[in-house]
């Protein structure tokens, strides 16, 4: 196994790994917006809203995120002449797509949690629906989100390698030409991949961390008492 020339390949991975990291961010930003929309119209009382957001994302879940990869590369423009410029775009969307409807039920979840009593004081005050959600359940609901959308964000990451069947060339398509090539192992190639994938998804749990430490301080939850004085929880306590 000759390493030497795994190792003088190594720079030929920067501009492949600037793609995976490309696909991973944009799918997942999309895939966030993706999730809101959905959970927030799976979780409407009108069955005009609710009933189609619930039949899409049973379609999105019911079937293979590479049979959808490959229906927005291949099926669309011939059935529907819906054709994107760039491949890439084909394997954000597709992404995007698969994990949003995934995480749609992670943002349901985490929305019908939110105690009823926050939403009859909604009302109470006047609140209007928009007002409800950006004031007080979203901002109770986020961090109890951020775990699993963590987790969905670190399979995102390792799904992104299948964009490489549709000819975009990150890490893992570098990594199949250069095993491929006469008198390379893959092995040694796949190994690199594999540590790379792993620093990336470390990168993103650290990442995911912090924001939820951040979003938990940002409603009170889990704040370091400062000497001297009390708790927001404490407090309110003290005053009942």
């Amino acid at each position: 196994m000759d390493w030497s020339r795994v190792i003088d390949s190594l720079p030929s991975y920067a501009n492949p790994l600037l793609v995976t990291i490309q696909v991973t961010v944009a799918a997942a930003a999309l895939a966030l917006v993706v999730a809101f929309t959905l959970g927030l119209a799976t979780s409407s009382r009108h069955l005009a809203v609710r009933t189609p957001a619930r039949a899409f994302v049973e379609l999105i879940r019911g079937s293979s995120v590479v049979v959808q990869l490959f229906w927005f590369a291949f099926a669309m423009p011939i059935l529907f002449g819906i054709q994107f410029d760039y491949a890439i775009v084909v394997g954000v969307v597709a992404l995007a797509l698969n994990y949003g409807a995934y995480s749609s039920e992670i943002v349901r979840g985490a929305i019908a949690a939110v105690p009823k009593s926050q939403w009859e004081a909604c009302t109470a005050l006047g609140f209007t629906t928009i007002q409800k959600m950006r004031l007080v359940v979203i901002p109770q609901a986020w961090p109890e989100m951020i775990p699993s959308l963590c987790a969905f964000a670190i399979m995102l990451l390792k799904a992104s390698s299948l964009v490489s069947m549709i000819g975009i060339a990150d890490i893992t398509f570098r990594a199949s030409i250069l095993g491929g090539e006469a008198g390379q192992n893959p092995l040694p190639h796949l190994t690199v991949i594999l540590v790379i994938y792993f620093v990336l998804a470390w990168l993103i749990w650290t990442g995911m961390r912090a924001l939820e430490r951040r979003a938990k301080r940002g409603i009170g939850v889990d704040a370091k008492p400062v000497k001297g004085h009390l708790t927001p929880a404490v407090a309110a306590k003290g005053v009942g």
